[in-house]
C-alpha cells in the first residue's frame, strides 16, 4: 500500500485505536461504537442493512450482534412481515452509552482536523466521499 490509501488506512487505524480505548472499559471492542451507533440511528434496522453501512460482512455482523445481545446492548426481533430478517433495536443501555460515543467521535474530529480552515474540511471531505464512492462501486463489480 502507498499513496492516499495507505494514509486512508493508517488514519482508520488510528481511530480504531482511540474507539479502543474508551470502549474497552465496557468490555466491548472500538468496533463495536459503529454498531452501536448505527442501532440507535436506526431502530429496526435489519441485520442485512447493518452489514451493508458497516461495510462488513453478514457471518462477522452475526457474531457481533449476538454479542451486543448477550451483553445487554441490542435486542434482535424477527421481522412481522417476513421471519428470515432480524431486526435489530438498542437497549436503554446502548442508548445511554451513545452520547458518550458520539461526544468521543466529535472529540476525534476535532482533534485530527485541528489547524485545518472550513475550506480545508469541505475539500478533503468531498474528496474522500468521491473515493468512497469509486471504491464502493469497484467492490460491488469484483467479487
Amino acid at each position: 500500500m502507498n499513496g492516499i490509501i495507505k494514509t486512508i488506512h493508517d488514519i482508520d487505524r488510528c481511530q480504531m485505536r482511540y474507539k479502543a480505548g474508551y470502549m474497552e472499559g465496557l468490555g466491548l471492542k472500538g468496533f463495536h461504537a459503529g454498531y452501536i451507533t448505527e442501532i440507535c440511528a436506526e431502530p429496526g434496522i435489519s441485520q442485512d442493512q447493518l452489514a451493508k453501512r458497516l461495510y462488513a460482512d453478514k457471518s462477522n455482523i452475526a457474531r457481533q450482534v449476538a454479542f451486543l445481545e448477550e451483553n445487554g446492548y441490542v435486542r434482535r426481533e424477527n421481522d412481522s412481515a417476513d421471519k428470515r430478517i432480524l431486526r435489530l433495536y438498542p437497549t436503554e443501555r446502548a442508548l445511554s452509552l451513545l452520547p458518550e460515543i458520539l461526544k468521543k467521535q466529535t472529540e476525534w474530529d476535532s482533534f485530527v482536523t485541528s489547524g485545518l480552515t472550513e475550506d480545508d474540511i469541505y475539500a478533503v471531505s468531498e474528496i474522500l466521499k468521491k473515493i468512497k464512492r469509486r471504491a464502493d462501486a469497484f467492490g460491488k463489480t469484483e467479487g
